[in-house]
């Protein structure tokens, strides 16, 4: 209860002194108050369009003096339900002005409000409640301390966060005194916002403010900071619980073992379920799911049978949300005979199976392409009376696109539409998208009309979908086209048609273009996202034009919008490819000031750029810096290693190749081609033959540099029928030789002093419009003017002059040769 006195104030039956100054700010805090709590003239009268009926305002006086004996004989429960009748049939501002009206004695009118007030809060009346407050504040009063926390108790439940943290810094900044449960309200409105820091600032000045934080104050802390991934701050919180004496509950093991799932710790969060154990605390079917989930997601199905067994002796029954994750785990590991199977089994056990859980088995079957296994499933929902919904149909359509067989999808359509499931704009667009990724954009438009004959007009999505189809195919016309139909059918183009437009110009190289569109964005009031500054940035750093490249970070920055690691990337990765590898490393290391932090895309593109400058030093010290980080290395990470590596001999290339297998990489053709040209050169051709059986055998086949390396093994070997039958062989797979392999050739038949033969792969290089290099050439000149033969050397100096080759350095000495 409040009660006001000349120089105190009572509050719960605490009186606490105030100084003059203070009442006098109380008086005024009703103007600092923002509108939406204060009561205005207008909001006292009974109604905004007549003048009150005096009868009705005589049986309200009635009824509010019947309510003020009841307070006075300390009956609130009965006038607590008078109200209840009250608070329909009247407005905040009639009930608060007209009982103020009756001439209450100076301590009813204060129980009164917190009465109301209450039945407001306890009928979910928050808006009415909020209305009431801002009355009894404008006269410089306040509530209880039970009826202010019931307010901001109903306030939560609405989700009206933001009015919540407003009523309580009202409350704390006039001086009035809270408990740990309006802080908890408070604290949990700062997290549902998002905001950990407001919730986190809140409990240091709770504690300031000697109120001890209790559990609910610790979760709700705990749980915030888990959905971000903070596990190790929500460790640090759930520590000083302990030692605080704050016993934790189930929701904070469950909260902190979530976090832990979410983060990929899995021994973590099976370690807090032990010390659960310990403390007495007994896990539940959320615990048991959560452990679940986190196992499933990594693909540990073979614990996760433990766990449910586990589950199982503990008196906990899978339920559907059970399922659903076991579902999920081993439709990640493609495991369609053990996800039917799970299902059978919960169909067998009579658990019910939703909606969601249904697609999630059903999306796994389509993701593999295992379409006739969907098919079977769908009979066994229509069997099991479950019902067909338009998330199945969309993911069966998806999944008919996937492995290309688009009638089957519209076959699909029609069979769903009989069974009363009518497919939506989502269901068109997935088989638009299908055609656009293909570029075939005149059955992508057919689609396009078949979607307009069932009624349904085309979305933004649908025009998106052209959009990007169009601009990916390089018909910038089509998509300007695009561009005018929506805005002639009303739909304006979104952040998404104007990324779809640059990228697909960026990626083109036409930069100028680009920069005209986003112009035209901007023009339009259509907001850039950090995406549309990373497609400029990263469009710029391929053409090389490193300086607009920084010129459009600026202006990222000046406009608020703050970069991430990929922004940074493309900067390194210009950088590095342009050679300016100091300047890109120190770039890459700087991110960490702005709270970002190297990936495996920032080293892949260091390495690549000191591997170029041919630093091998560089490269190994920044590929263990990136294992010590913890970041997993990728077959890019290898591709320029080992390029750089072959150049210090066969031990560190070996070496760096085991390291692959650490990490679970099997070697791609890019890392195949480096080993077995590396092993030829060395003059270990069995070495190289065993790697390209084993490349063909993992279904990797030969290309041109395979081919190449493998013509030059056979050349060192002196089997030049070999080479012969490599290059025959290499042309019926449809391979073009390069002027490289054509070089070698030339090169291993002069080693092997046949230049017969190097003539004749000389004349068929010449044919096809290749030119040796010139200290083949020479090389080849010399070993025919060794044999004699003059006139096919002489033959070689004219036919390379004429192609604008002046530079062999035998001519002088043809010139010399005796007339043939």
């Amino acid at each position: 209860m409040f009660v006001q006195g000349k120089g105190s104030v009572y509050i719960g039956g605490r009186k606490i002194q105030r100084h003059s100054n203070e009442i006098l700010m109380a008086r005024r805090f009703h103007r600092l108050l923002p509108s939406k709590f204060r009561s205005t003239p207008s909001s006292k009268s009974f109604c905004a369009s007549s003048a009150p009926d005096p009868t009705t305002q005589v049986q309200l006086l009635e009824e509010l003096r019947k309510i003020r004996v009841l307070i006075q004989q300390n009956r609130s429960e009965t006038a607590k339900r008078h109200l209840r009748t009250l608070i329909s049939l009247h407005s905040v501002s009639q009930l608060y002005t007209v009982f103020s009206q009756s001439s209450p004695p100076p301590n009813t009118k204060p129980v009164f409000t917190d009465t109301l007030l209450t039945v407001y809060a306890e009928s979910k009346l928050p808006n009415k409640a909020a209305e009431l407050y801002s009355l009894v504040r404008s006269d410089g009063n306040f509530p209880s301390l039970p009826a202010f926390n019931l307010f901001l108790e109903a306030l939560v439940t609405s989700s009206q966060f933001d009015k919540t943290l407003k009523i309580f810094s009202d409350a704390v900044d006039s001086g009035v005194w809270v408990d740990k449960f309006s802080y908890g309200k408070a604290i949990q409105s700062a997290v549902k916002l998002g905001d950990l820091k407001k919730g986190l600032d809140l409990m240091n000045q709770m504690k300031k403010c000697g109120a001890r934080p209790n559990g609910f104050v610790y979760n709700v802390l705990i749980g915030g900071l888990c959905k971000e991934r903070r596990v190790d701050d929500a460790k640090k919180l759930f520590d000083e619980m302990l030692k605080r004496n704050v016993a934790p509950n189930r929701v904070t093991y469950n909260s902190l073992i979530d976090g832990c799932c979410k983060a990929g710790d899995i021994e973590g969060a099976f370690n807090l379920r032990e010390k659960m154990k310990n403390d007495g605390v007994e896990p539940n079917i959320v615990t048991y799911n959560t452990l679940l989930g986190g196992l499933c997601k990594m693909g540990r199905m073979e614990e996760a049978d433990r766990i449910l067994e586990e589950m199982g002796g503990c008196g906990f029954v899978p339920d559907g949300f059970t399922y659903s994750i076991l579902l999920d785990g081993h439709s990640r590991r493609g495991d369609v005979e053990a996800s039917m199977a799970l299902y059978e089994d919960a169909v067998r056990k009579g658990v019910s199976m939703n909606e969601y859980t249904c697609s999630i088995l059903m999306n796994g079957l389509c993701k593999l392409g295992k379409m006739d296994r969907a098919e079977e499933f769908l009979m066994k929902l229509k069997e099991h009376g479950v019902g067909l919904t338009e998330v199945i149909l969309n993911t069966m359509v998806n999944g008919y696109c996937k492995v290309g067989c688009v009638d089957k999808a519209l076959l699909a359509i029609e069979e769903m539409e009989n069974e009363g499931v009518k497919p939506s704009c989502v269901t068109y667009n997935t088989v638009i998208s299908h055609f656009c990724d293909l570029g075939r954009m005149d059955d992508a438009n057919e689609w396009v009309r078949k979607m307009k004959v069932k009624g349904l007009c085309p979305n933004i999505q649908t025009y998106n979908i052209l959009v990007d189809g169009y601009g990916r195919s390089c018909q910038f016309e089509k998509c300007l086209q695009i561009l005018e139909e929506m805005e002639n059918n009303g739909l304006k183009p979104n952040v998404v048609t104007y990324g779809s437009l640059i990228n697909s110009f960026c990626k083109k190289g036409w930069l100028p273009e680009a920069v005209v569109i986003f112009n035209d964005m901007l023009n339009r009031s259509v907001l850039p996202n950090v995406q549309i500054y990373n497609m400029l940035i990263d469009g710029h750093c391929m053409r090389g034009n490193i300086g607009d490249a920084f010129k459009v970070l600026d202006e990222m920055l000046r406009s608020g919008i703050s970069p991430t690691v990929v922004t940074y990337n493309a900067l390194v990765n210009g950088l590095s490819k342009k050679g300016r590898v100091a300047e890109a490393e120190e770039l890459a290391f700087s991110i960490t000031d702005k709270g970002l932090n190297p990936d495996v895309i920032t080293y892949n593109s260091l390495i690549c750029g000191f591997s170029d400058a041919g630093n091998l030093e560089k490269c190994l010290e920044l590929y263990a810096k990136m294992k010590t980080s913890g970041i997993k290395p990728t077959l890019s990470t290898y591709h320029p290693l080992i390029s750089v590596c072959k150049k210090d001999g066969l031990d560190l290339l070996e070496k760096i190749v085991e390291e692959m297998s650490h990490w679970n990489l099997t070697p791609d053709r890019i890392v195949y081609n480096e080993l077995i040209h590396c092993y030829v050169e060395q003059g270990n051709i069995q070495k190289a033959t065993m790697l390209c059986t084993e490349m063909l055998n993992l279904g990797i086949h030969y290309d041109k540099m395979t081919y190449h390396s493998l013509i030059m093994g056979r050349l060192k070997e002196g089997n030049v029928q070999g080479a012969r039958d490599l290059f025959d062989d290499m042309m019926a797979k449809g391979l073009a030789p390069s002027d490289g392999i054509f070089n070698t050739l030339i090169e291993g038949h002069c080693k092997l002093k046949d230049f017969e033969g190097a003539y004749m792969w000389y004349k068929e290089m010449l044919k096809i419009g290749f030119l040796p290099c010139i200290s083949v050439c020479n090389e080849l000149l010399s070993g025919l003017r060794a044999e004699g033969r003059f006139q096919e050397a002489e033959i070689i100096c004219s036919e390379m002059s004429i192609k604008g080759v002046d530079e062999l350095r035998l001519q002088d000495d043809l010139s010399a040769a005796p007339a043939m």
